[in-house]
């Protein structure tokens, strides 16, 4: 047996999981085959010798995958104005749809979580149907671990029947976003400090880091990975944030460093109570491609 076939003996190990994880993100079972088989593809084109744990690695890019697809579904179904019902079991499938189908958790959990926002239906599934952990999880949605665990949580409680919880007010959010970036631009230590939670989380990814470090000379803050703490984070951006344009990052207020109508890099921020309890930096051309970015004035 060739590498090639080795490596798809080892897929097929995984292809009932696989199935499971996007049928149930995804709701659809045409839809799940075809993640699966893209799946595929990505990994056949990979450096599988460096994948350590197989099923993981296959269980990321999946996921990955499938928000791509639920995403591109929910903008398609708002733009039709129509109405969607998860597919039910005909009775017709073959062994491996039978197996996805009973290691699903039924129609009904499959309606509420066609209610949810794309990154909170997978960060659900991921992790609390198939126990993936919140810091695998998070560069997928591209949140902090800690937003991570407030869209699962989001997710739960819808899930569980319980009353939703008003989504964030926009105006709300961007005072507060727009208070941050005033006081990073006048380097008001103690402003930032009032809109910033005490154990507020940064997470910033390698090209956001590496451009911070290049750029150092010329303003960029000096970034880490993570970096934690409202006195660390007020520090780091005090003086900064000159040309950075508050932008909607997937309805949510957060802000960009624009290039014309792109973003070079963009600050995803999770408020709770009126505080930053989060910042994400992303630079990653992927990553930000998957963001629909507005501008606002």
């Amino acid at each position: 047996m060739d590498e090639h076939d080795l490596l798809a003996a080892r897929f097929e190990e995984n292809r009932n999981h696989l199935l499971a994880v996007a049928f149930r993100v995804l709701g659809s079972r045409a839809e799940a085959e075809d993640a699966v088989q893209e799946t595929w593809f990505r990994l056949s084109r990979a450096d599988s010798g460096q994948v350590d744990n197989l099923t993981g690695w296959l269980t990321t890019v999946v996921g990955r995958v499938c928000l791509d697809m639920l995403r591109s579904k929910r903008s398609r179904r708002e733009e039709l104005h129509g109405s969607y019902a998860p597919e039910q079991p005909d009775g017709t499938d073959g062994p491996e749809q039978e197996a996805v189908l009973a290691d699903s958790v039924g129609v009904a959990l499959l309606v509420v979580l066609e209610t949810l926002a794309p990154a909170e239906r997978l960060a659900f599934v991921l992790h609390d149907l198939f126990g993936v952990a919140f810091d695998e999880i998070a560069p997928i949605v591209g949140r902090s671990v800690t937003a991570t665990r407030q869209l699962a949580s989001r997710a739960r409680r819808r899930v569980r029947g319980a009353p939703a919880e008003p989504e964030p007010d926009q105006h709300r959010q961007r005072a507060v976003v727009e208070a941050f970036l005033a006081a990073s631009r006048g380097g008001d230590l103690a402003a930032l400090l009032a809109v910033l939670d005490p154990d507020v989380e940064l997470r910033a990814d390698q090209l956001a880091v590496a451009g911070a470090t290049a750029n150092a000379g010329i303003g960029a803050p000096p970034l880490a990975a993570e970096l934690r703490g409202a006195e660390v984070i007020a520090r780091t951006f005090a003086g900064r944030a000159t040309v950075v344009r508050p932008a909607l990052l997937d309805g949510v207020v957060g802000a960009v460093l624009p290039r014309g109508d792109q973003a070079l890099v963009a600050f995803a921020f999770t408020v709770v109570d009126d505080r930053i309890v989060g910042i994400d930096v992303v630079a990653d051309p992927e990553r930000l491609g998957r963001l629909e970015v507005t501008l606002l004035g």
